[in-house]
C-alpha cells in the first residue's frame, strides 16, 4: 500500500483511498446515535434506511441486516423518533459509506420528559421565566402577529373570535409547521420575523392539541430562547388545558387554547360600549348631585335674614345717608357764601 504524501506524478490509486477511508472508519467502533426515522424501506428481508437529526439538516443512511430486524424487539416506521446503535460501514467497492445497525429502540416518553425537565430547570436558573419579565398586553392591539399552520384550526378559532369581540382588529399571519422536525426553525423564523414589525402590537404563538410528543417543537430551546428574546409581548396558545409545552413559561401570557387566547388579547367592543355607557350614567350622576347640593346651599345662604329681605340695610343707613346729604348742603352753602 502507498504511503507518504501524494503528488501529480505520484498519486494514490482509488484503492488506497478507500482502504484508508475503511480503516479509519473502523476504529471509530460502535457510537449510538438519535434521530427521526425519515426513510424505513424492508428488502430481502434487510431494512434500508435514513436517519435525520432532530436539530440540523444532517442525514445519514443505515442498513439493518435481516439477522439484527430479527433480534428487534420493537415496531419502526417513518417518523418515528429513535436512538441507533451504529458503526460506519465504508464499502470499498462502491466507495459508499453507510451505518449498520447493530441495536434499535424508540426514544421512550420517560426519556422526553426527563430531557425536558432539565432544560427547563437550566432555563428556569437562568431567570427566562421569572415574573418581572413578562410584559403586559395592551388594552386594544391594533395589529396581531399569529403564529401557526397554514389553514389550520388554530387559525379559524384566534381570527373568528377575535373578530367578533372587536371587527377591526387586523392580523399579520406567519405560518410554520407546528410538529416534526421543521417545527422549531419555523417557529423561531415567525416570531423573528412578527417581532420586527413595527406595526404589530402583540404576536399569539396558536397550536390545537396533540400528543405529548406532537407539541415538542414548543418546548425547543431555540423557540424557548426566541420568544425569550422578542420586544413584542408574547402569547402561548397550545394545545388544551393541561398541556404545558416551555414557550408557556417564558410567554407573557399563558391562554389555555386558542379561543381563550383571542378572548384574552382582544376586548369585546360590546362589552367596553356597556363600560362606558355605565362610565356615562356614573359621571351623571356625580355631576347632577354636584349640581344639587350647590343649589341646595345656596337656597340655605339666601334663606338668612341678612339676604332674605336685603331692603334693611339701605333702610339702616336712610338716616344717616340724609344727615350727610344735609350736612354736605350746609358746607357748600358756607363756601359759597365765603366765596361771594
Amino acid at each position: 500500500m502507498a504511503d507518504g504524501p501524494t503528488t501529480r506524478e505520484t498519486p494514490w490509486p482509488v484503492s488506497v483511498l478507500s482502504a484508508k477511508l475503511k480503516e479509519y472508519l473502523d476504529r471509530l467502533g460502535t457510537v449510538w446515535i438519535e434521530g427521526e426515522i425519515t426513510q424505513w424501506g424492508v428488502s430481502a428481508g434487510n431494512v434500508y434506511g435514513k436517519l435525520k437529526d432532530l436539530e440540523t439538516d444532517a442525514t445519514v443512511s443505515f442498513t439493518i441486516w435481516s439477522s439484527t430486524r430479527a433480534k428487534l424487539t420493537e415496531q419502526f416506521k417513518a417518523g418515528d423518533h429513535a436512538v441507533a446503535l451504529v458503526k460506519p460501514n465504508w464499502w470499498v467497492k462502491g466507495g459508499s459509506l453507510t451505518m449498520q445497525v447493530f441495536d434499535l429502540r424508540h426514544v421512550g416518553l420517560g426519556d422526553l420528559l426527563e430531557r425536558l425537565e432539565r432544560l427547563r430547570a437550566q432555563l428556569a436558573a437562568e431567570g427566562l421565566f421569572a415574573a418581572d419579565r413578562k410584559r403586559p398586553l395592551p388594552f386594544l392591539p391594533q395589529v396581531i402577529g399569529l403564529v401557526t399552520g397554514k389553514d389550520s384550526d388554530a387559525e379559524k378559532d384566534v381570527v373568528r373570535n377575535a373578530r367578533l369581540r372587536w371587527p377591526a382588529v387586523e392580523f399579520r399571519t406567519a405560518y410554520a409547521a407546528v410538529q416534526g422536525d421543521r417545527c422549531a426553525p419555523e417557529v423561531v423564523g415567525a416570531i423573528r420575523r412578527l417581532d420586527a414589525d413595527p406595526e404589530v402590537d402583540v404576536i399569539i404563538v396558536a397550536r390545537g392539541g396533540g400528543d405529548f410528543q406532537n407539541l415538542l417543537g414548543f418546548s425547543d430551546e431555540r423557540v424557548v430562547r426566541a420568544a425569550a428574546a422578542a420586544t413584542t409581548p408574547i402569547v402561548s396558545a397550545i394545545g388544551h388545558e393541561a398541556d404545558r409545552p416551555l414557550l408557556d413559561e417564558v410567554a407573557d401570557l399563558r391562554a389555555s387554547t386558542p379561543t381563550d387566547a383571542a378572548k384574552r388579547v382582544v376586548p369585546d367592543v360590546a362589552e367596553e360600549l356597556i363600560r362606558v355607557e355605565q362610565a356615562r350614567a356614573r359621571l351623571r350622576m356625580r355631576v347632577t348631585t354636584l349640581v344639587n347640593h350647590e343649589i341646595d346651599r345656596l337656597g340655605h345662604l339666601r334663606s338668612r335674614p341678612a339676604l332674605a329681605d336685603p331692603g334693611w340695610m339701605v333702610d339702616r343707613r336712610a338716616e344717616e345717608v340724609t344727615r350727610w346729604v344735609a350736612r354736605g348742603s350746609e358746607l357748600a352753602e358756607r363756601a359759597i357764601e365765603r366765596a361771594a
